[in-house]
């Protein structure tokens, strides 16, 4: 008997980016996406604590409201409302930032009698009285969110930012009452006993005014989304039965005819049926020119219409138009981690338990080892130790630097697909480019054209090249204008690399390169040869027409080479890279573009498969290899290489199978890229440097290290002060990302 295992059925994944709210530094990153990460249904959680968000993988089949109930058990919250979450979520923000404001002036205002009273009057017992009841609205109205955010996370075991700041002025506040309504304790054992209040408040102060400045500065890093996100046209002019109405954008379905008015952004994507007008495209491609767009041209959403009118046809809607899946890309690519972030998460979930135990410890060796008042200075330093070693700067280090960079390269039509990519792009050694619309403009002309051929050869040849999707057969179109077309050639073949092949009227007829003719076993006489040398001498591509075994005709096609190209191929090799060319075009062609633009190793004549080889071969050295294309004819070349650069105008396949995306044309944005790829890395470990060195040397001086040297201790104050702007550091130096 035969046992059958059958399959499983796979259960579709979603992965969808969803706000948070409620975090409040590394910690409390670390473990929303451990709460994330355990849910039933859940692969994959990535927290951006910068962004407020987390990229969540997840069955299909669970619903959204077990993930947001997750959260919520534990103080956060997760803004499940797919359509509008950005909108839900920058109210939120606003709403934070408006409350944080309040709650810090306030704070503000009744902190500074009780420091003025804890600094110069500290043996005033009016006073002592004065700050104790000025501060507990300090710490448990306007600072309440800190002690109900430690209670939640104790509840589930885990800790946070909220921890160390409700422990540690907890601590101070019920110590300061107890020496304050009981001081005859410590007079019985001939210690003089200080109360806390001002360090207390003057950390939730301090704490409230840092998250203050840094939700300000955190803002600015998300400007490129927020860009993006403005481009989107609210309602559209839908041409209906009725008669032309106003309608919503999330309600307009495919088929809609929509009438597009000078100066209005083009809401969907879609084909023109009536009018023309010239388009802006420059937020999509880069290009500063507008194109003009006639009646069955692609109108891309979020591009600018200029003084015609004009009525398109709906063709994709909604998530489906590239706008929207450039703001996809981007939102994932911020909210990816790269591999240094592994790192500091593992760091993250131990660090506040690491804290509160060295905290602990200071408090033992100073109660014990410190000859007189032993107790206070154990708690103040106890107390300075669970202030100053916050984790926030940590938490803000790597996604902050992310999302600035990845935001400005989409600024610059640059759409980089994660992280990691980004992290790669600075490593590369070797370069390799694509001729065809990457170096070159990829729209060929026919310069010279020598034909012997009958009208019918020629109608046949018109036929095949129509068949044919190379970007030459588009140009020998173009040259034969008016040529009959209605030719049934039959047992039509591709052959990639070389040319096309098909029969018409028991004849076999051949239009290709010089290889495709030998394999052909077509005759090339020498004169022929000799003027397709010196034709390719020049940088052009040499087509040969062969009927049976002679050749009919012979065709001298020319791309231009683009603006720019020198130029960024220049900067390539400046920044020490090897750049290397490969085409499928003949090695003279190849050759005679290559030095044009400065490039001195060209491979010609390579087929899809030749240059993937060359990519292994060049990784099999050990070497880091970026390789530009245009996201198709060079698709297995694109797989191989460390970092794949898809060269076009906005293509969904080039989107599909990079690693980064240039929406434009111009060969000046990969320089551009590798550039933002470098200065974004070096942002990163300047914050991690930054958010490491304050706490590596926050620590030892706030547990009294410097003490037996010189008597030096940290106030606690100091200490709040120190940690609110580690924060606003790293996150300003974040920001310098973008000039």
């Amino acid at each position: 008997m035969t046992n059958f295992v059958r399959n499983p059925i796979p259960i579709p994944v979603k992965k969808q980016t969803f706000p948070v709210t409620g975090m409040s530094c590394a910690a409390c990153a670390s473990s929303v996406e451990s709460i994330l990460s355990h849910t039933p249904g859940v692969q994959e959680a990535a927290v951006n604590f910068a962004s407020q968000s987390v990229l969540i993988s997840y069955d299909d089949a669970t619903p959204e409201t077990d993930l947001q109930q997750a959260l919520q058990a534990v103080g956060y919250d997760l803004i499940i409302e797919i359509e509008n979450a950005q909108e839900l979520q920058s109210a939120e923000k606003q709403r934070a930032y408006d409350d944080i404001k309040k709650r810090t002036l306030a704070s503000a205002v009744l902190t500074l009698p009780i420091f003025i009273f804890g600094m110069f009057f500290m043996e005033w017992v009016p006073g002592k009285w004065i700050s104790f009841v000025l501060s507990i609205p300090v710490l448990f109205y306007f600072g309440k969110s800190f002690f109900i955010g430690a209670y939640k996370q104790a509840k589930q075991g885990y800790a946070n930012m909220d921890t160390l700041v409700a422990l540690s002025t907890g601590v101070a506040f019920v110590f300061s009452v107890f020496n304050l309504v009981y001081p005859e304790f410590w007079h019985a054992r001939g210690i003089h006993p200080h109360v806390y209040f001002e360090a207390a408040t003057v950390i939730i102060t301090f704490i409230s005014f840092g998250k203050l400045l840094e939700e300000r500065a955190k803002s600015q890093t998300g400007t490129a989304i927020k860009k993006l996100m403005g481009l989107q046209a609210k309602t559209v002019r839908w041409i209906s039965p009725e008669g032309e109405k106003d309608w919503p954008i999330e309600q307009v379905q495919m088929g809609f005819e929509i009438s597009v008015r000078p100066g209005e952004r083009i809401p969907v994507d879609g084909a023109v049926l009536q009018g023309e007008s010239y388009v802006d495209e420059s937020t999509m491609t880069g290009e500063p020119m507008p194109v003009l767009k006639k009646t069955g041209d692609t109108v891309l959403a979020g591009t600018l219409n200029q003084k015609g009118q004009f009525v398109l046809r709906a063709e994709k809607v909604g998530a489906q138009t590239l706008l929207s899946q450039i703001i996809k890309t981007v939102q994932e690519a911020q909210g990816s981690k790269a591999p240094v972030q592994k790192l500091v998460d593992k760091i993250a979930r131990i660090f506040v338990p690491v804290v509160v135990g060295i905290s602990l410890l200071t408090f033992v060796l100073w109660w014990t080892l410190a000859p007189e008042n032993g107790f206070s200075l154990a708690l103040v330093n106890a107390i300075s130790v669970l202030v100053i070693a916050c984790p926030c700067a940590l938490g803000l280090a790597t996604p902050t630097a992310l999302m600035v960079g990845i935001g400005k390269g989409a600024e610059n039509q640059i759409l980089i697909r994660d992280a990691v990519s980004l992290e790669k792009a600075m490593d590369l050694e070797v370069i390799l480019l694509d001729k065809t619309g990457t170096i070159t403009e990829g729209k060929p002309k026919v310069n010279h054209w020598e034909f012997e051929a009958s009208d019918e050869e020629l109608a046949v040849f018109y036929a095949m090249e129509q068949k044919s999707e190379h970007p030459l057969a588009h140009a020998v179109l173009t040259h034969l204008n008016g040529v009959p077309s209605d030719f049934k050639v039959v047992d039509f073949q591709s052959v990639t690399g070389k040319g096309v092949s098909g029969v018409y009227g028991g004849t076999a007829f051949w239009i290709g390169n010089r290889a495709l003719m030998q394999e052909a076993q077509v005759v090339i006489s020498p004169e022929r040869e000799m003027q397709a040398e010196a034709w390719e001498r020049g940088g052009q591509t040499v087509v040969f027409f062969a009927s049976g075994e002679t050749v009919k005709g012979v065709a001298g096609i020319a791309d231009p080479i683009k603006e720019g190209s020198a130029e960024a191929i220049a900067q390539l090799q400046k920044a020490g890279l090897e750049v290397r060319m490969l085409t499928g075009d003949n090695a003279r062609t190849a050759e005679s573009v290559a030095a044009l633009v400065g490039i001195k190793s060209v491979y010609g004549g390579m087929l899809p498969g030749d240059k993937a080889a060359h990519v292994r071969m060049l990784k099999a050295e050990g070497k880091s290899v970026g390789m530009v294309g245009d996201g198709i004819n060079d698709s297995e070349a694109l797989a191989l290489a460390d970092v794949s650069i898809a060269m076009g105008r906005g293509s969904d396949i080039a989107m599909d199978v990079s690693h980064i995306t240039l929406m434009g044309s111009d060969l000046r944005s990969v320089p551009k890229a590798l550039a933002l790829s470098r200065n974004t890395i070096r942002g990163i470990k300047q914050n991690l440097f930054w958010a490491f060195i304050y706490n590596v040397l926050g620590i030892p001086i706030a547990a009294g290290v410097l003490y037996p040297f010189n008597g030096f201790t940290l106030d606690p104050m100091i200490a709040g002060a120190a940690m609110a702007f580690s924060s606003v550091s790293v996150v300003l130096n974040s920001l310098r990302i973008k000039l």
